[in-house]
C-alpha cells in the first residue's frame, strides 16, 4: 500500500533550508548511499572519488573500488586509531611519551629519504604533539613512537587499525604498517578512504581540527603541511591528507566547506603534487556547483497517523527515527518527492517505538534515490478485552 507524502517533504525542504548538514552524523540506520551513475569530466587520475560528507552518497567516481597502495593515506588510520583511544580515555593530548629506538630514523634503512618529525631516543613528547607529527609532518617516526605507546607495539597497532577497518566495512582495505610505506599485502580503495575520511571528520573536533593546520615546529625545525590546498583561497579546505610512494603514486584527500555543506574528494594515482591538488580542486568546485544537499527529515519527525487495530488507541504516528539527508542534482531540488509504503496494510497492537513496519521512498521524477525505514514513533499497548473484539468484528464485516 503506497502512500504520498509529497505535502510534507515539500514543507520539511523549505522549512530546513538553513538546517547544517556539515555537522550531520556520518551514518543513519538503515539508509544506504546513493551512486550517482555520473563522472566528473578530466580527472586525471588512477582512481578517485567525490563524496557527500552529510549523506555518504558517491557524487562521482572512477576505479572506486580498485585495490591501490595507500601510501602516507594510511596514516589517517593511524590517526583513527588514536582518536579512539582517546575516546576510550586509554590515554589524553596531554599523556607525555618517551620515544623508543624503534621510532628513530637514524640508521634504520626503513625510513631512508622519507617523511620525519625528526624524533631521537629518549625525547619526551606529549600525545598532541606526536598526532600533529603525524597529521602534518606526515612523519613515519611518529607513527611508530604512537604506536608503541597506544597497543605496545607495531604490529599489534596494525592489528586494530585492521579490526577498525572492518568495523567500518572497509572491504578494500588491508594495513600492514603504522605509517604506509611500501609493504606487500597493504592496500586500500578511493571509496574505503572517503568512509574512513567521513568518520574521523566526525570524530572530536579538537582532533579534527589538527587536519587544518599548516606548519609545524619541532625541535626547531619547522616543516609545512603537504596538503597545499590549505592555501587554497577560492576553496574553504580544512584536511585530510597527502600520499606518496613510487608504486602509489600522488595521493591527496581533501574536504572543504561551503556554507553548512561538506564534501571529500579523494584521488590516487595522481602524476605530481600539483597534479593530484588540481584533480582534487576540479572535484570539489565541480561537486559544489552540480549538487545540493538536502535536509529531508529530522530526527523522530512523523510523515502519517495510521489506522492501528486492538490496540488503546486508534492512530499511531508513524515516520523517520533518523535525521536524513539527500544529495541531488541541483537543478532536481524541486522534483524530489516522497512515498511511504506500509508492509501491512492493517496495522495490529502491540506496536513498540522504532518498530519498523515499512518504509519511505525518496523520488526523483519517479526513480527512487533512498530508501528510508518507516518505523513507529509512539508505542501503542493492546487495547481492552471488549475493544479488541470491537475491532475483530469491524475487520471481518
Amino acid at each position: 500500500m503506497k502512500r504520498s507524502v509529497l505535502s510534507m517533504l515539500c514543507g520539511v525542504l523549505l522549512f530546513s533550508a538553513g538546517h547544517a548538514a556539515a555537522d550531520a552524523s556520518p551514518t543513519a540506520a538503515g539508509v544506504a548511499p546513493i551512486n550517482f551513475p555520473v563522472v566528473a569530466p578530466g580527472i586525471d587520475a588512477a582512481s578517485f572519488v567525490l563524496m557527500d560528507y552529510a549523506t555518504g552518497d558517491i557524487l562521482a567516481q572512477g576505479n572506486q573500488d580498485a585495490r591501490r597502495n595507500p601510501a602516507s593515506l594510511t596514516k589517517l588510520m593511524t590517526g583513527y586509531v588514536v582518536d579512539r583511544a582517546l575516546d576510550q580515555h586509554k590515554i589524553t593530548l596531554d599523556d607525555v611519551v618517551t620515544v623508543g629506538k624503534d621510532a628513530w630514523a637514524a640508521g634504520n634503512p626503513v625510513f631512508a629519504g622519507s617523511s620525519l618529525m625528526f624524533l631521537k631516543p629518549g625525547d619526551r613528547v606529549t600525545v598532541r604533539d606526536l598526532s600533529r607529527g603525524i597529521i602534518i609532518d606526515s612523519g613515519n617516526d611518529a607513527c611508530v613512537a604512537m604506536a608503541d605507546y597506544v597497543a605496545g607495539s607495531q604490529p599489534a597497532f596494525v592489528s586494530l587499525m585492521n579490526q577498525y577497518a572492518d568495523q567500518l566495512g572497509l572491504k578494500d582495505t588491508h594495513f600492514e604498517t603504522v605509517h604506509g610505506l611500501d609493504a606487500p599485502g597493504q592496500f586500500t580503495s578511493a571509496h574505503d578512504l572517503a568512509v574512513l575520511s567521513r568518520a574521523i571528520i566526525h570524530g572530536e573536533p579538537e582532533e579534527y581540527h589538527m587536519y587544518s593546520e599548516k606548519t609545524l615546529t619541532y625541535n626547531n625545525i619547522t616543516q609545512n603541511n603537504r596538503n597545499g590546498l590549505l592555501w587554497d583561497k577560492n576553496l574553504n579546505v580544512d584536511g585530510l591528507k597527502t600520499g606518496h610512494t613510487e608504486s602509489a603514486g600522488f595521493n591527496i584527500i581533501a574536504s572543504a566547506t561551503e556554507g553548512q555543506r561538506r564534501l571529500i574528494a579523494v584521488v590516487m594515482g595522481g602524476k605530481s603534487p600539483k597534479g593530484r591538488e588540481e584533480q582534487a580542486r576540479k572535484l570539489l568546485t565541480w561537486g559544489f556547483r552540480e549538487f545540493a544537499t538536502l535536509p529531508v527529515f529530522k530526527a523522530g519527525q512523523g510523515v502519517a497517523n495510521e489506522q492501528v487495530w486492538y490496540g488503546d488507541q486508534d492512530k499511531v504516528k508513524l515516520g523517520s527515527a533518523d535525521e536524513v539527508f539527500l544529495s541531488v542534482p541541483a537543478g532536481d531540488t524541486d522534483k524530489i518527492k516522497a512515498q511511504y509504503v506500509l508492509d501491512n496494510p492493517q496495522l495490529k497492537a502491540p506496536l513498540t517505538k522504532g518498530q519498523a513496519v515499512g518504509k519511505i521512498n525518496i523520488l526523483d521524477q519517479g526513480k527512487v534515490l533512498k530508501s528510508i525505514p518507516l518505523v513507529v514513533l509512539e508505542p501503542v499497548k493492546q487495547g481492552s478485552l471488549i475493544s479488541r473484539a470491537v475491532d475483530y468484528i469491524k475487520l471481518k464485516i
